[in-house]
Order: C-alpha cells, then sequence, then structure tokens
C-alpha cells in the first residue's frame, strides 16, 4: 500500500478549501466557537450562550453552503453568479445567529435540530433536482454516508491516539493537561480534520455517477438479513396489538407510537438500500415486499393517528405531538405515492420530508406556534372553568377551590410555555411588563453587592415561581399532574426545594479553601491549587473531593431522601407563602463532615431543588460547596 505524503495531504487539503472556501470557513468558525465556549463554562452564562449560538450557525452554515455548491456545480454555473448564489446561502445562515436563541427561548434547541435535519436532506438532493438521474442521486448519498462513516473512524481513531499521549504526558513528566484539553482536541479533530476529510470525498464528476452499476456486497447482506428481517419482526408484532385492541376494544398505548415509526424507518431504509438491485432477476422478490411493506403499513398508520389523536385530545397539542402527527400524514403521502403512481422516484422521500420539517419550524402553521397557541387555550380554559379569567387577562386563582389535579397542570401548563416560549408568551394574560420582569429575575446581588447572573435552570425556576405566586399557586407543583405524551405509566414524582436561611453569604473562617459544586449530573473536574491537587466527581447521587490521592464521599441522594421523608413540623420551618414542599432547614441538616488523611472536608448544600419518586430521584438544582481544612 502507497501511502500519501505529507506534501499531497496539504495539497489535497488545499484543493478542498479551493472547491469548499465557505464551508471551510464555517468549520473553522463553528471549532473556535466551541473552544470558546468550552473556555466559558460555568463563567459568563450570556458570552456562553453566544458561543452556542455561533455553533448552531456554523453547522447551519456549512450545511446550507455545501447545498448551494452542490446545485451550482449541477447546474455548471461559474464564475460571478456561482459565487452569488453560494454568497446568499451564507448569509442567509449567518442571519439565524439573529434569530436562534437557546438561552432565552428553549424551543430554539428543535428549532435547530429540525434546521439541521432539513438542511441534511437539501444536501441528499441539491445536485440532483431535475427528473433524471434517480442511479446519480442513489450513488451520491452511498457514497456520502460511507466517507462520513470513514471520516469519523478516522477522527475517532486520531483523537484516541493523542489524548492517550497526553495522558502518558500528564503521568510521566507531572503535566497538568486538564479535562478541557482533551474536549478542545476533540473539538478541533471533529470540526476541522473529520469536516475537510469528508468534503475531499464529495463526488464533483454527477454524469458519471449516473453510469455507475456498482453495489456493494456487503451492503445487500446487511439489508436482506439484518433490516428486512428486524421489519418483519416489527411489523408482526404491531399487526398482533392492533388485533388485540380490536378486539378488546381499548385505546392503544403511547409507546406504540414509537415502535410504528421505528418500523417505517427500518422499512423505508431498507427499501432505500436495495434500491439499485431490485430490478435483477434474482431479486424480483424484493418487488413484493415493497408493495406488501406499504400495504401493511396502512393499518399501522390508522392506529398511529388513534394513539397520537388521543393524546391530542386529553392534553392539547405540544411539538413532539404535532412532530408525531406530521410523520404520520407524510408517512401516509409517502404510502399512498409508492402504492399508487406508476412512475416513482426515491427522490421523493428527502424532498418532500425537507420541506415539511422546514414548514414545522416557523410561521402560524409551525409546530411551536400551534403547539404554544394549544397550551394556552388549555391554559384559559383552567383558568375560565374556576373563574379567573376576565377580560383576557388571568386572575388569582382561589386555591381552596381548585383540585390539585388541575392545579398541577396548570402549573404544569406554565412551566411548559416558560421554558419553550419564554416568559413572554404569557404576556397576553398579564398586565405586567413580562419581559422587565424576566430581566429583573436573571440578576441577584452577592453579599458584597455585586449583581450577578443566575443559572439557566435558576432562572426559569424563578420566573415559574414569580407566575405561580401571582396567580395564587404557590402551593402547586407540576409533579401534581402527569402529562405522559409516549406513555402511560409515567410515575408520580413529588418535588422539594430544601435551602438554609442564608443562602447569599458563606462563612470561610477557619478553612484552607473553599470550592463551588453546582453540577445536577454526572461529571468530573480536577485542578489544582497551590501543591495540592482537587477532583470533583458527581456519579449516581453522590458528590465525592478527592485531595492527592484521598477521597470524601458525601451520599446526598440518601440524605435528601431522608430528609423528604421527615415531618416538616418537626425539625423545618415551612416558608411563608412559597409552595408547600418549599423548606428552609437548619444548617446542620444540609452539611456533611468527613475526614480523610490531611484534610477535613464539609459539604455544605445552601439551595437544593430535587424531585422524588417510588423509583427515581433526580436533581434539578443545587447549590453547595465544599468547605476544606489541613489538618
Amino acid at each position: 500500500m502507497k501511502f500519501p505524503s505529507v506534501k499531497n495531504l496539504f495539497q489535497n487539503a488545499g484543493l478542498t478549501v479551493e472547491r469548499f472556501p465557505f464551508e471551510s470557513l464555517f468549520a473553522l468558525a463553528g471549532t473556535i466557537a466551541a473552544t470558546v465556549k468550552i473556555e466559558l463554562t460555568y463563567t459568563s452564562r450570556v458570552q456562553e450562550n453566544w458561543s452556542l449560538r455561533a455553533i448552531l450557525v456554523a453547522n447551519l452554515g456549512l450545511l446550507l453552503s455545501l447545498s448551494a455548491t452542490l446545485y451550482t456545480e449541477s447546474k455548471g454555473w461559474t464564475g460571478g453568479k456561482k459565487l452569488l448564489f453560494r454568497l446568499i446561502a451564507a448569509v442567509v445562515a449567518v442571519l439565524f445567529i439573529f434569530i436562534i436563541n437557546p438561552g432565552i427561548h428553549g424551543s430554539d434547541h428543535i428549532r435547530f435540530v429540525l434546521l439541521s435535519l432539513s438542511f441534511h436532506l437539501l444536501v441528499a438532493f441539491a445536485a440532483f433536482t431535475d427528473k433524471a438521474h434517480i442511479n446519480g442521486f442513489w450513488q451520491f448519498n452511498k457514497t456520502l454516508f460511507l466517507r462520513f462513516l470513514t471520516s469519523a473512524l478516522y477522527g475517532l481513531v486520531l483523537f484516541a491516539g493523542l489524548a492517550a499521549a497526553i495522558g502518558a504526558m500528564n503521568f510521566l513528566f507531572n503535566f497538568k493537561f486538564e479535562w478541557d484539553t482533551f474536549s478542545i482536541l476533540f473539538t478541533w479533530i471533529t470540526g476541522i480534520f473529520s469536516t475537510l476529510f469528508f468534503l475531499a470525498g464529495v463526488p464533483a464528476n454527477f454524469e458519471s455517477l449516473d453510469a455507475d452499476v456498482s453495489y456493494p456486497k456487503g451492503l445487500k447482506v446487511f439489508t436482506q438479513y439484518v433490516l428486512i428481517p428486524l421489519a418483519t419482526v416489527y411489523v408482526a408484532i404491531l399487526l398482533s396489538y392492533e388485533i388485540k385492541i380490536l378486539v378488546q376494544w381499548e385505546l392503544p398505548k403511547g409507546l406504540v407510537s414509537n415502535l410504528i415509526l421505528g418500523y417505517a424507518v427500518f422499512g423505508i431504509l431498507s427499501l432505500l438500500l436495495v434500491y439499485p438491485i431490485r430490478e435483477q432477476e434474482e431479486n424480483k422478490w424484493l418487488k413484493t415486499y415493497t408493495r406488501s411493506f406499504y400495504f401493511l403499513l396502512i393499518p399501522l398508520l390508522a392506529l398511529l393517528f388513534a394513539a397520537a389523536g388521543t393524546r391530542v385530545f386529553r392534553y392539547g397539542i405540544t411539538e413532539m405531538r404535532y412532530f408525531l402527527i406530521m410523520l404520520a400524514a407524510w408517512l401516509l403521502f409517502i404510502t399512498l405515492y409508492f402504492l399508487i403512481a406508476k412512475k416513482q422516484s426515491i427522490k421523493l422521500i428527502p424532498i418532500s420530508l425537507s420541506l415539511l420539517i422546514l414548514l414545522s419550524v416557523y410561521g402560524p402553521q409551525s409546530a411551536f406556534s400551534v403547539a404554544m397557541s394549544s397550551q394556552q387555550r388549555v391554559l384559559t380554559g383552567l383558568f375560565k372553568k374556576y373563574n379567573a379569567y376576565n377580560k383576557g387577562k388571568l386572575m388569582p386563582i382561589d386555591s381552596s377551590k381548585i383540585s390539585k389535579i388541575d392545579a398541577g397542570r396548570a402549573v404544569s401548563t406554565l412551566d411548559y410555555l416558560i421554558y419553550r416560549h419564554g416568559l413572554s408568551s404569557l404576556q397576553p394574560y398579564f398586565t405586567n411588563d413580562l419581559d422587565k420582569v424576566g430581566d429583573s429575575l436573571s440578576v441577584e446581588k452577592t453579599a458584597g453587592n455585586v449583581v450577578v447572573n443566575v443559572g439557566d435552570y435558576e432562572l426559569r425556576w424563578r420566573k415559574l415561581e414569580w407566575v405561580k405566586k401571582r396567580l395564587g399557586l404557590s402551593k402547586f407543583s407540576q409533579y401534581d399532574y402527569q402529562d405522559p405524551i409516549y406513555s402511560d405509566t409515567a410515575e408520580s414524582y413529588t418535588t422539594y426545594r430544601f435551602k438554609i436561611k442564608n443562602t447569599i453569604a458563606l462563612s470561610t473562617t477557619g478553612y484552607d479553601f473553599v470550592a463551588s459544586e453546582n453540577k445536577n449530573y454526572d461529571d468530573t473536574v480536577s485542578y489544582t491549587v497551590k501543591a495540592d491537587n482537587f477532583i470533583q466527581t458527581v456519579k449516581y447521587g453522590t458528590y465525592s473531593l478527592q485531595i492527592n490521592g484521598q477521597t470524601a464521599y458525601f451520599s446526598v441522594e440518601k440524605h435528601l431522601k431522608e430528609l423528604a421523608k421527615v415531618n416538616p413540623k418537626a425539625k423545618i420551618v415551612v416558608n411563608t407563602g412559597a409552595n408547600t414542599d418549599t423548606y428552609t432547614l437548619p444548617d446542620s441538616l444540609l452539611t456533611w463532615t468527613q475526614k480523610i488523611k490531611g484534610y477535613t472536608v464539609v459539604f455544605k448544600i445552601r439551595q437544593v431543588n430535587f424531585n422524588t419518586g417510588k423509583s427515581e430521584f433526580s436533581i434539578q438544582y443545587l447549590d453547595a460547596n465544599y468547605l476544606i481544612k489541613k489538618e
């Protein structure tokens, strides 16, 4: 095997950048933004949010630019016309940085995923917008798929090798490369190396692809002996279940929606993978399988519509239910097309799905507008039921008259609207300026009168508590009401908020070090202070601090579960006017001490919000500190 020289590698990289200049710039911009975000983690919420927005826009820009390049190349455009078209695509992508703001609107995370998915599909057919060249279209996407897998494999191997080398340097030479070094390394390998490697393999001669009749034997084996049997198992189970619910005359379970979508994905993927060989004599059975697949999909789609419709009727429309109905309608359209149309084109699959996804992102018909309107109607309907809706405004509800389930549903709907659509989604129902309210809730003063931004979760919680207080719902929780999207067996939870009396100032008298801890997910962070090495770890509800190889463990989950069972009247003072599940505790109940060799470690919680049920436990927010004293 002849390996390419370093000179050839750089030449190929240069040719790739020359062919894809905008794509390369977006890849570089996204990589730099990701690096900045890693460095800013837990330091600046505003700047971190801007970095995230830059990453998202870079992803969309790369995809749109690649689509524009492929389209112009397929049309044979050159010079200024080609440059202008690509420049317009790049500018459109950049404008999204002023539109997408996941730090304010949680729904923008979903919007980005939808836009990215739509633009991925756009890449698939951008070079094949005419009616012909079906085989070229298939060969092109096969090449892209294999190139993607290869670039991912090479990138992972390169990262693993360099990460091992860095780890060896830490071990052998006492270097202090921290976790962010590995994150940045992975970012640059993925963002630059893997991206350029992938782009270098994008076919340029689209005409020759149409004449390519090669077909990987391994792909046929994988499809014939893995995907098609899996799809067959799925349809057998689902049809049996459909017969069962018809005989027993009961509503379908929510989870059946996932199974039907899984069958549809497996089936359509199988048909696409074997498309070029369906006419071969030994593969005539594929035509029979194709028609039977679409015929069997019809009763399953009826089941899917029934499952989705039941939940929409009961709980209103959310984004997830909107997408479920949208996919069901699209599958019905595709099914009828391949059963009825005489001249069929597999290009219709990505084209129709890409357009449908775009329509669901923005506009009055979008998932977010429809879902917000639906949940606003649910909210106003609940307040009308208890005569707390007057002249288009929400009025305080009499908490002694409203049922716990209805109150929980109201709080759940408020939480949904605030998280997905921002506090401004409730502006029509309040006389207060909610933008100003949100701004005031986003900051707090420390003991030294320094104004700091609060975290995203804390801000969301503050907004919800503000609204609940003004609507007379302070003593109710969203966990009093379960709103299953796919599951009919959602577990009931209770939410608690424990805090000490003074959550602002922290006395450090008698201690040598103080380390903050605010993670509510499994993670590990290491750092060095003077000559001491520290490692903070969160794993399975246990918080630990390792100092120079000695570890202090604190079973926070266990302690909080025990506190939740304690009679509040015995040891806990309930906050006046706050949620009945919000308690002010003596410092001693939220402080634990461990002695290790050479140190005394105190873990002190100032505030914690958590959910607990029969079998589940999750911390939603934590503000705690390690206090360390040298012996």
